[in-house]
């Protein structure tokens, strides 16, 4: 097929090309967030049609970050904890949440299956909007049907089919020819549609290394098959803003029928320009943006959805007016809970959501954020739906009640009641008694320890340490089980953390590893909460298959845990990451269980 190519013009971000002023009516000479953060039309959603958007300025927001994300080394999340983030992900307006990769496990097939019954079919907010549900497949049948049965539950359900065609995956990992490829593409959407699939989005793997004559006429096909998005991804982080924007540009202008779908984008980080990307390609064509809470992911992880959202937000005339459907009032909720569940910690200087995002140390900056806060904020907190601690009238301490605390949390973006609020109630007076003034970072460590936690199967009871130069560190520790039983055990080490360890292991007694201890203050002074995170590996682990690479993996599982005491802290973390590692292995256990019982019956 000869195909001409027709170039668009380059992308405004890296180019000297004049950007659309600005009307009259709108202009704003002195352009700082008091005057950009009224945009009544962000609330204004389009219907829903899988390869239309009756808005051409309506770019969809498709969120990875329980498929993708997850990937990341240590941030397997348990079914619960997916379900939950999936919940804050509809609050937080996401059209498409790709919920996982059902043919991964059969953990991940009921968590899939879960977020499409109780997520993709009910919004999670009186107007509230209902997601799209996806599901992750490669171009086989048999993740396809996986794929299939766990997403058509939802009221929108969606299959995401990939499969690679740039020349170095075809030959070194696919081995196939490019005529193979393309007819598995096309057969493969095709035997999804004949399942009753009307949503089928189809991703040509390392698209940004491709060839465009091999590109442009598979891409054609897939949508005469049936296919209603076409993911364009920059799988390993290698275009340049200028080469993905015309990228997008060109199959937009040499792909026939693509007036009959949804361009998307599905930018990965490892050169820090996946955001750059992902805005090129939405000014190119784009409507779709695929994104991942606080930029999470493989390797140095994917286009951030809070930087995405708000540069399309505050710079929505330099990006051709485009706008989302995204409550940013939930965005730092979102990042919290996804923080908390997968054990990703953000870096401090991370835009949007970083500690240091909206604090300014220098005399100058303060000088001018007294006088005036556009000065050195071009957005709010406020907007991403955080306070500041120095704007609350609220000060906490040992006499607070419960009603202060609860106030304190709602302004904080925590709405808790019950057991929930009496555990963090409890912990906080605790700490209030040690502590002369409890600040807002050591409530958000006493809710990551209360709150963000796995089912408990081994809770902590007591523990007590000796240590120091004159001899072996020595841990004695309690652990209380789910059914009460407590059990006690003592064991040495190198040191006090070391030693703590062991005696959990003698009472636990399921081997594992330990892959990563890290531990930080909270909160300065010398009776900061000290916040702790591990990642372990059981030896007989859970495994899982990877989408792209399809080897068996074995999880790693993170944990979490906080307190005044570091060694306590450091048990706290342990208990979480086992917590999670035997609640995923009872799990997988009892489906495998189910599954033989469905086999024998029918058979």
């Amino acid at each position: 097929m000869a195909l001409s190519l027709t170039l668009s013009n380059p992308n405004p971000l890296l180019s000297s090309i004049t950007k659309p002023s600005l009307s009259r009516r709108n202009a704003n000479p002195n352009p700082s967030f008091p005057k950009q953060r009224t945009t009544a039309r962000c609330s204004l959603r389009p219907d829903y049609i899988p390869n239309h958007i009756p808005d051409p300025s309506y770019v969809r927001i498709f969120d990875t970050t329980l498929r993708d994300g997850e990937q990341s080394p240590g941030a397997t999340m348990t079914s619960p904890e997916k379900l939950a983030i999936a919940r804050q992900l509809s609050r937080l307006g996401v059209d498409v949440i790709e919920a996982g990769f059902p043919a991964s496990s059969p953990d991940d097939l009921e968590a899939v299956r879960s977020i499409a019954l109780e997520v993709g079919n009910r919004p999670e907010e009186e107007g509230g909007h209902v997601p799209v549900i996806c599901g992750l497949a490669r171009c086989n049948a048999r993740d396809i049907d996986r794929a299939w049965e766990a997403v058509r539950g939802a009221r929108n359900p969606r299959v995401h089919v990939f499969i690679a065609t740039s020349d170095i995956h075809l030959e070194h990992k696919l081995k196939m020819s490019r005529d193979e490829v393309a007819r598995i593409a096309r057969e493969m959407v095709a035997y999804l549609r004949n399942l009753g699939c009307q949503d089928i989005e189809f991703s040509p793997e390392d698209a940004g290394r491709s060839d465009r004559r091999f590109l442009y006429p598979l891409l054609e096909e897939v949508i005469l098959a049936g296919a209603t998005t076409l993911n364009i991804p920059d799988t390993v982080g290698y275009t340049l803003p200028s080469e993905f924007g015309q990228l997008i540009a060109d199959i937009k202008a040499n792909t026939r029928g693509i007036e009959n779908a949804i361009i998307s984008t599905h930018c990965q980080n490892d050169l820090g320009l996946a955001t750059a990307n992902t805005l090129a390609g939405a000014y190119a064509g784009a409507r779709q943006l695929e994104v991942t809470v606080n930029g999470i992911g493989e390797r140095a992880g994917n286009a951030s959805l809070e930087e995405v959202v708000m540069a399309i937000k505050y710079r929505k005339e330099q990006i051709g007016g485009l706008y989302t459907g995204i409550n940013t009032k939930h965005i730092s909720m979102s990042s919290k809970m996804v923080t908390e569940y997968t054990g990703l910690v953000i870096q401090p200087h991370k835009a949007i959501v970083g500690a240091n995002a909206f604090a300014h140390e220098s005399g100058i900056h303060q000088d001018g954020m007294l006088k005036f806060k556009g000065t050195y904020e071009i957005m709010s907190p406020d907007d991403i739906g955080l306070s500041r601690s120095n704007e609350s009238g609220i000060v906490l301490g040992k006499l607070s009640g419960r009603h202060a605390l609860r106030s304190k949390l709602s302004e904080l973006g925590y709405y808790i009641d019950g057991k929930e609020l009496d555990d963090v109630f409890k912990r906080f007076k605790e700490v209030a008694e040690k502590k002369k003034r409890v600040s807002d970072d050591d409530i958000e460590a006493l809710i990551s320890n209360e709150i963000f936690q796995p089912k408990v199967i081994w809770s902590l009871g007591d523990i007590q340490i000796t240590s120091g130069t004159l001899g072996l560190s020595t841990a004695t520790v309690k652990l209380i089980g789910a059914d009460g039983e407590e059990k006690v055990a003592c064991s040495v080490g190198t040191g006090p953390v070391d030693a703590a360890y062991k005696a959990i292991d003698s009472i636990v007694q399921i081997p594992v590893t330990l892959l990563e201890y890290a531990m930080n203050a909270v909160t300065e002074g010398i009776d900061a909460i000290a916040s702790t995170r591990v990642v372990i590996r059981g030896e007989n682990g859970h495994t899982a298959t990877h989408a792209s690479t399809g080897d068996n993996i074995r999880r790693t599982f993170s944990g979490s845990g906080a307190d005044m005491d570091i060694v306590v802290a450091s048990v706290r973390a342990y208990v979480s990451a086992l917590n999670k590692m035997i609640g995923f292995r009872d799990r997988s256990s009892n489906l495998e269980d189910v599954k033989a019982k469905q086999v024998v019956r029918n058979g």
